[in-house]
């Protein structure tokens, strides 16, 4: 009997996780109530940031953040196109407008110099994308922002966990948006937040996802009564459920265990294969501890990349590409981008395989990915 495929990512749901669902199914709440608020608590207490607003989804978090961050028709964002299309859908959906510039060739990450180059009259915030839980260099990022009058927001989705020079992500960015899908570093199924240190942008931002409806008192323009609400924005139904948060909330408690999982994953992968030169391993930069949400190598020669992938899913593994650029799209191609406009960025994508590696992985499997990726390599090169 063969062994099972070893998938790229995994989500790790034990007995407390369900017995914490099982307790909300049986409560008075399934949404809108306390497990939703102990989850915000929670996440403000792991991040270091002081509002934490949960939402149905990574991408209603973008969309979200970038409402509350002020973002219109007459705008733009700039980021870069190694990242899921929520990252710039998110922007469309406002009516404004993307640039992409290109990433650094080490990381992955956007290049602080390309993004100030490209600030314009009409940028009004930086997304940063922390590719594959190695945080960007926010300090370069918002030194070069706040020159401008332009706000840094993270995409953190891959990222937390993470710390950049001491610091925690959800506390590098002006505001920080996270992903709780299954193969995120903690799940709630499905569900994103935003986190940051501004109380007016998490009080918009939580409006917005209960369509734009307030029942605060001081907000509104006339109090009828205790029933009373009063729409002040056009939001969207983005609620995260109490099921859901309290999932988020168990999980949460693993966070420390489930990032030092990756990261000792992570670290043997890197001695492993440090002798083969075919491949790129991914780096650390100094005073950088990542989260390792995915671990992405490049190979040597393009051109191999596919025979490579297929060759690593015969044996196995449930490799994945990370990502598509988002401008190589048809949709993007149709709104006017053209490929070769982010040289560098389009080389990683080109080169690029991402390997297992989640928390749930044994240690026996961790030797099976090394040494189907050492047959694969001796195989071909």
């Amino acid at each position: 009997m063969s062994e099972r495929p070893i998938p790229y990512g995994h989500q790790w749901v034990d007995d407390e996780d369900i017995a914490a669902v099982v307790d909300v199914l049986r409560s008075d709440f399934l949404t809108t109530g306390p497990a939703v608020d102990a989850f915000e608590r929670g996440l403000e207490a792991a991040t270091g940031a002081r509002r934490a607003v949960v939402v149905n989804s990574g991408t209603s978090a973008l969309h979200a953040m970038y409402f509350a961050a002020g973002l219109g028709p007459e705008d733009e964002i700039i980021t870069t196109p190694l990242t899921f299309a929520a990252t710039a859908n998110a922007a469309l959906y406002l009516g404004a407008s993307v640039r992409f510039v290109d990433v650094l060739p080490d990381t992955g990450n956007m290049d602080p110099a390309a993004a100030e180059a490209a600030i314009s009259d009409r940028t009004r915030l930086i997304v940063a994308i922390d590719y594959t839980g190695h945080p960007a260099d926010y300090d370069e990022l918002n030194a070069a922002a706040g020159e401008r009058s332009v706000t840094v927001l993270a995409d953190a989705a891959h990222s937390l966990g993470a710390t950049y020079r001491g610091r925690r992500v959800g506390t590098l960015a002006h505001a920080t948006e996270l992903s709780f899908h299954p193969v995120k570093l903690i799940t709630t199924a499905e569900g994103g937040a935003i986190v940051t240190d501004d109380e007016a942008l998490a009080d918009r931002a939580a409006r917005f996802r209960t369509h734009g409806i307030t029942r605060d008192p001081a907000l509104m323009e006339r109090n009828d009564g205790p029933w009373h609400y009063e729409q002040h924005d056009l939001g969207f139904n983005y609620r995260l459920t109490d099921v859901q948060a309290a999932l988020g909330s168990s999980q949460l408690r693993r966070l420390d265990a489930f990032v030092a999982r990756r990261r000792a994953i992570a670290a043997r992968y890197l001695e492993a294969w440090a002798d083969l030169h075919a491949l790129t391993l991914p780096v650390v930069r100094e005073g950088v501890e990542p989260a390792w949400h995915l671990f992405v190598v490049r190979v040597s020669d393009a051109a191999l990349r596919g025979a490579f992938f297929d060759r690593l899913r015969a044996l196995g593994l449930g490799v994945q590409v990370h990502y598509i650029p988002v401008h190589h799209h048809p949709y993007y191609r149709d709104l006017g981008f053209r490929p070769g406009s982010c040289p560098v960025a389009e080389d990683f994508s080109a080169r690029a395989v991402s390997l297992p590696i989640f928390p749930l992985m044994t240690d026996s499997e961790v030797e099976r990915v090394i040494d189907a990726v050492r047959r694969a390599v001796f195989e071909l090169w």
